[in-house]
């Protein structure tokens, strides 16, 4: 008989718990525990750098409702997180990650370091499996606050340890799914349904703005309703965009990324209630979006200050479905007067921005591909925003469905692009998946192309190519600065799609997309489509947080 290791029971620790996909890079730390996973049955996707995995997992979180399994080595593994993890943390999302931990019984180790202060100093949780008996029961408790606290959990063992003959026999502890307080979701308290009611009633003009939490409590349908009664308009956070995608009276996005007919309907507001959101600094432009409204937060975790800044004046604390029912019971229906058909046209017709800027040659305006791919794109497949200045412009697609949608910035960082497609792609997989992305962003990571190919995802990868950093270029510009440190030119994505072993185009006429979609749609895979953009057009959003410094 083969003598059980300590690594097989981690691995059947982790099976149980429901774990059927893992994103991996191997080292000495984890590697026999990886392997060992594999072979019962759990779908390991291999990338090329450890922050993939864990941005793949959290891709993989948020689309599949599970929580998210990674797995790196000690030491340099594990401090290429750092990236990731605080990203993790702000956007709630449950992981738990295999780290490993260096030898106990060396006395020096080349990649040992003590890894839980980095760890923590993300806001993740750091857990060390030093006593073997224990460690099944450690494992199950990882998962067990993962989910409880919508965090990250890092464990680490030493693989020496790992490497132990298990004591005695195998008896794995129940799974942290028996362990989850089976209870219902949290009704509001009548007092403060009173006070929300009498704030409607004397509200003139009303935006009903839906969050994250409206998304998983299933408050879409509520939201609608309470807008409906009040003569409201609805909007959602960036997170949560396209809930409402086929109302007429939805304004889209709130925040940073919200369009011109938007920013100007709710700057005409004097209520915002708003939904299962966090109220995060960019959910309100900085708190220039709303201008004077009172916000009313409907929420389990109600703040007043949020970010820096004070967000919310009045609050219901409660589950955002159950909330929203209630409210729709107290108050009463009012007569439509700022929602009528000349609000919806007005929102309808409205461009996104209506900013002119010079034609630049044979360049594309971003604006003229992210609407080109809007209609043409087959409306089943899913979508993912990546991050930086070419975000803006790919988050005005408003007939797409926020369950067709996936965006995570909470960190800011750019690079995080293809690791979310991976991870969708993994949590959906008999869907295609489409990612748009800046030139910047993807070459950060343009390795995992290779992870694309090899373990056969279904990725389209559309590029807004400028040949640079387009925010840093734009605010550099707006200062009076040279842009050279942040300007690269515009790389042959095409060509490196092909010598990756996926399809490439370099687009310069949007004429042709409907036939290439059609060709993708039949073929499946994966490939790059490379769209030259002129560098000429600024987001609204750097337009206007970094104007052009005007000197005397």
């Amino acid at each position: 008989m083969t003598t059980l290791k300590t690594y097989d029971v981690l691995a059947k620790a982790f099976v149980q718990e429901d774990v059927d996909t893992c994103f991996a890079l191997l080292g000495d730390a984890n590697m026999n525990w990886g392997t060992t996973l594999s072979t019962l049955g759990v779908r390991m996707i291999y990338v090329r750098h450890e922050h993939c995995a864990v941005a793949s997992a959290m891709a993989y979180a948020r689309k599949s409702g599970k929580t998210g399994v990674a797995t790196v080595t000690c030491g340099p593994g594990l401090t290429q997180l750092m990236t990731a993890l605080p990203a993790a943390v702000r956007a709630n999302l449950p992981l738990v990650i295999f780290a490993g931990e260096a030898p106990l019984k060396s006395g020096w180790y080349n990649q040992g370091i003590d890894q839980a202060p980095f760890i923590t100093a993300t806001g993740a949780i750091y857990r060390s499996l030093h006593h073997i008996e224990r460690m099944p029961e450690a494992v199950r408790d990882a998962f067990l606050d993962a989910r409880m606290a919508g965090k990250p959990v890092v464990l680490g063992v030493p693989f020496d340890l790992q490497d132990r003959d298990w004591p005695g026999e195998m008896a794995l502890p129940a799974p942290s799914a028996t362990l989850i307080p089976d209870v219902g979701p949290v009704p509001p308290h009548p007092d403060d349904i009173a006070r929300a009611a009498d704030r409607v009633a004397r509200a003139k003009k009303i935006v009903v703005m839906a969050g994250m939490g409206a998304v998983s409590a299933g408050a879409g349908q509520a939201c609608r309703k309470l807008a409906e009664k009040c003569d409201g308009l609805l909007a959602t956070t960036l997170p949560a965009r396209g809930l409402f995608c086929d109302d007429p009276y939805c304004l889209g996005v709130a925040g940073g990324f919200s369009t011109e007919a938007g920013r100007q309907l709710m700057a005409e507001a004097d209520l915002i209630i708003a939904v299962g959101s966090i109220l995060a600094h960019h959910n309100a432009d900085g708190g220039k979006l709303f201008g004077s409204a009172h916000v009313l937060q409907i929420d389990l975790d109600p703040v007043t200050v949020s970010q820096g800044r004070v967000a919310a004046h009045s609050h219901v604390r409660a589950d955002a479905r159950l909330g929203v029912e209630a409210l729709n019971e107290k108050i009463e229906a009012r007569l439509n007067h700022w929602r009528n058909e000349e609000t919806a046209r007005f929102i309808r017709e409205t461009p996104p921005d209506s900013e002119h800027f010079p034609a630049a040659g044979n360049l594309l305006d971003p604006r003229a591909v992210v609407a080109a791919l809007e209609t043409h794109l087959p409306p089943d497949w899913e979508m993912v925003n990546s991050s930086g200045h070419c975000s803006y412009f790919f988050a005005q697609m408003p007939s797409r469905p926020q369950h067709r949608f996936l965006t995570i910035r909470e960190f800011g960082a750019i690079g995080n692009g293809i690791s979310f497609a991976m991870g969708v792609a993994a949590a959906r997989p008999d869907d295609t998946v489409v990612l748009f992305d800046g030139d910047g962003s993807l070459m950060m990571h343009i390795q995992e192309i290779e992870t694309i190919a090899r373990h056969g995802l279904n990725i389209l990868i559309c590029i807004l190519n400028d040949g640079a950093y387009g925010s840093e270029i734009h605010k550099l510009r707006a200062e009076g600065l040279s842009d050279e440190g942040a300007v690269f030119g515009r790389s042959d994505f095409a060509s490196i799609a092909r010598g990756f072993g996926i399809g490439g185009e370099t687009i310069t006429d949007l004429s042709a997309l409907p036939s290439l979609i059609e060709g993708f749609r039949r073929r499946g895979g994966a490939a790059i489509w490379d769209f030259p953009i002129s560098d000429q057009v600024i987001s609204p959003v750097i337009r206007r947080a970094h104007p052009p410094v005007t000197y005397a």
